[in-house]
C-alpha cells in the first residue's frame, strides 16, 4: 500500500522542504502554506506524521463516525486514469472515533490538523445530530479545526442534512455545543463540507444558515454524484470535478461575502488548478485525487511555487 511505503521512507528521513513558507493565518491557525490534504486519504489517523513530512500546510483526517463501520460493499473505488479521476463509493469506512483519538494523541508532528466527522450508516436521519455531537465532543481538544461532513454521496440520505429541513437545527445545535465546549476547553473552529451538486437556491440556503449560526467556515466541495460511470454509484473526484466545484466556490463566495473562511477542494491536480481555486475566492485549497496520481511531487510543485 502506498501509505505504508510513505511511512517507511519518511521514517528513513524523506521530507519535502518548503522553500517559501508564507505564515498564513487561517481560522486563527498559523499555516506554513495554503495547500492542505483533504479528508479521505487517512481516515483513521494512521499516517499523520508521514503525511506531515510532505510539507502540507494542514492535513485533514477522517471522515470518522462514532462507531466503527466497514463501509459499502467492494469494489468501491475505481480509477479513470485518462482524466486523473476517481469514483469513490467507500461509505465512511473507518475504525471509529475512539481509535482515531488514540492515534492523534500519539502523533509527533505539529502540522495543523483538521478532523472530519460524520454519522454512522445505520443512524436514522432524525438522530444524525447526536452522532455529530458524539464525535465533536471527543475530537474537540485534539483538532485545529473540525469539519462537519454532511455532503458525502456514499451514505444514504446524508446530503439531506444540507436541506432547509435540517440545516438550521443542525448548525445551531453544533454551534451551541461549540459554545459550551469553548467555555471550559477553548475555541476550536468548526466548518461544514458541502456538495458541489447543489442548486443556486440550495447554496443560498446553506450560506444563509452558516452566516446566521456564525459557523467558522465552509469546505467547498465534496465529490459529485453527477457522472455516468458503469458502477452507477459513488462520488467522482479529480480533473472532471474541477469546473463544477470551482463554479460552486465562486457562487458561494458571492453569497457569504469576502470574510468567511473557505477551504476549496475538488479537482486540484496541478499548480494551475490550485491557483484558480485561490483566485475564485478560497483562502486555502486541498488536494486528494491529484495526490493519488502525482504523489509528493505535486505537493513540492505547489508549495514551492506559491509566494
Amino acid at each position: 500500500m502506498a501509505l505504508e511505503g510513505l511511512k517507511v521512507i519518511t521514517y528513513l528521513g524523506f521530507k519535502i522542504k518548503n522553500n517559501n513558507p508564507t505564515s498564513v493565518s487561517f481560522l486563527g491557525i498559523d499555516l506554513d502554506n495554503t495547500l492542505g490534504l483533504a479528508a479521505g486519504l487517512d481516515k483513521n489517523g494512521d499516517y499523520i506524521d508521514s503525511l506531515s513530512a510532505l510539507g502540507f500546510g494542514h492535513i485533514e483526517i477522517g471522515t470518522v463516525t462514532p462507531k466503527p463501520q466497514l463501509g459499502n460493499k467492494k469494489p468501491r473505488l475505481f480509477r479513470i486514469r485518462s482524466e486523473k479521476a476517481l469514483i469513490n463509493n467507500m461509505g465512511f469506512n473507518n475504525k471509529g472515533v475512539d481509535y482515531l483519538v488514540r492515534k492523534v494523541e500519539k502523533r509527533n508532528s505539529s502540522t495543523p490538523l483538521g478532523i472530519s466527522i460524520g454519522k454512522n450508516l445505520d443512524t436514522p436521519m432524525d438522530s444524525a445530530l447526536e452522532d455529530y455531537l458524539i464525535c465533536l465532543d471527543k475530537v474537540y481538544l485534539l483538532a485545529d479545526y473540525i469539519a462537519i461532513n454532511i455532503s458525502s454521496p456514499n451514505t444514504k440520505n446524508l446530503r439531506d442534512l444540507q436541506s432547509e429541513t435540517y440545516i438550521d437545527n443542525l448548525l445551531s445545535s453544533i454551534k451551541d455545543r461549540q459554545s459550551v465546549l469553548n467555555s471550559t476547553k477553548g475555541y476550536t473552529p468548526i466548518l461544514i463540507k458541502i456538495s458541489p451538486d447543489m442548486s443556486l437556491d440550495e447554496l443560498k440556503i446553506v450560506s444563509a444558515s452558516v452566516l446566521q449560526n456564525k459557523l467558522d467556515g465552509i469546505i467547498c466541495a465534496n465529490t459529485t454524484s453527477s457522472h455516468n460511470h458503469p458502477s452507477g454509484k459513488g462520488g467522482l473526484s479529480g480533473g472532471p470535478l474541477f469546473e463544477l466545484s470551482t463554479n460552486a466556490l465562486a457562487v458561494l463566495r458571492g453569497f457569504v461575502g469576502p470574510d468567511l473562511p473557505i477551504i476549496a477542494s475538488g479537482g486540484v491536480i496541478d499548480l494551475e488548478t490550485f491557483e484558480e481555486k485561490i483566485n475564485k475566492g478560497a483562502n486555502v485549497a486541498q488536494i486528494y485525487t491529484g495526490f493519488i496520481y502525482e504523489g509528493p511531487s505535486l505537493v513540492d510543485e505547489i508549495i514551492n511555487s506559491v509566494s
